[in-house]
């Protein structure tokens, strides 16, 4: 049995390396991008433009979810090019406050010039959560490939030393390093996301293993949970889920403390459930033209997906 677990969790990371090598790769690209939108990446992405974005968010809220929406998109090689992608930023903040949705946005930095100058992301990450705050809204600043995890918390802590506080961050379980950055945030009360981690990242800076970046999930966990700030928990593992709930109840924990985190799309009937016995659950919903990269992240998380997406081409 042990045998059968260890070649089923090879053949699972064979596959993920496969997938995301497959997302660099133009002649599928150009298959994904021509097809997928119709053969299945709907589930997943909540369409292309700011209207289909607003229908899907405002029905998640019927269902009594919250939800947070990205502007899809990689990241900018030129100053002037995140000046399209503030003004989108922008107008999505605006709409969902014009359009009293339970929702909030997460953007990344590189999208917003990270890679050409930290203080250019800085600059256009303050006019946003500045753009936000005065609408009683809030951004999550996504964290990224572990060579954007030290400019990504000294923007937090600018942020946050700048007196804003709608504000939060996101910190990944199969970091080595996440611990000490997580006891470096706490004294600020900090809204994190937690999260596994959905890039390819070298065994010198974060865990190969599942059960290994499990057991860092717990461990961070705990601590985000028994400390101030509020906590994200970012996941679709129901052990895990299961784990945070009955931690929390053990240590008096209140429920305004914490909320579940998922995707769009997958495991929607657990959110339901989560909702129905209490629990603020919070479905990430992105939108917009540049999804492939995207897609092709979640197939690479779950294999499963790629399975459903198979399945939808192959009967249409």
């Amino acid at each position: 049995m042990a045998a059968g677990a260890r070649v089923g969790r090879a053949a699972n990371a064979s596959l993920r390396k496969g997938i995301l090598a497959a997302a660099d790769s133009p002649r599928v690209q150009g298959l994904v991008r021509r097809h997928g939108m119709r053969l299945g990446a709907g589930r997943f992405v909540a369409g292309e433009t700011l209207d289909e974005c607003i229908a899907v968010l405002r029905r998640l809220n019927d269902q009594g979810l919250y939800a947070n929406t990205t502007l899809l998109g990689e990241g900018v090689l030129e100053p002037s090019h995140t000046e399209p992608v503030v003004a989108a930023y922008r107008q999505i903040i605006e709409r969902i406050a014009v359009e009293q949705l339970q929702a909030n946005v997460a953007l990344k930095l590189t999208h917003l010039g990270l890679e050409i100058d930290e203080e250019l992301a800085y600059t256009n990450v303050r006019e946003l959560v500045e753009h936000a705050t005065a609408r009683d809204g809030f951004i999550r600043i996504d964290m990224e490939q572990s060579q954007y995890v030290d400019a990504t918390l000294r923007i937090y802590r600018r942020l946050r030393g700048a007196g804003l506080d709608r504000v939060g961050t996101v910190l990944q379980s199969y970091l080595y390093r996440t611990p000490d950055d997580l006891d470096a945030l706490l004294p600020l009360a900090p809204n994190l996301r937690l999260v596994k981690g959905a890039y390819l990242e070298p065994e010198s800076v974060a865990y190969p293993h599942k059960a290994d970046v499990d057991a860092a999930y717990v461990e961070v966990l705990e601590r985000l949970l028994t400390g101030a700030g509020h906590a994200a928990i970012a996941t679709h593992d129901e052990a895990l889920i299961q784990h945070a709930i009955a931690y929390a109840r053990e240590h008096g924990i209140e429920t305004d403390r914490f909320e579940f985190q998922m995707l769009y799309g997958v495991r929607p009937q657990l959110q339901l459930d989560l909702v129905r016995r209490g629990y603020k659950v919070l479905v990430a919903t992105p939108f917009g033209p540049e999804w492939y990269p995207y897609l092709m992240r979640r197939l690479g998380e779950r294999p499963a997906n790629l399975l459903f997406f198979v399945r939808s081409a192959l009967q249409r």
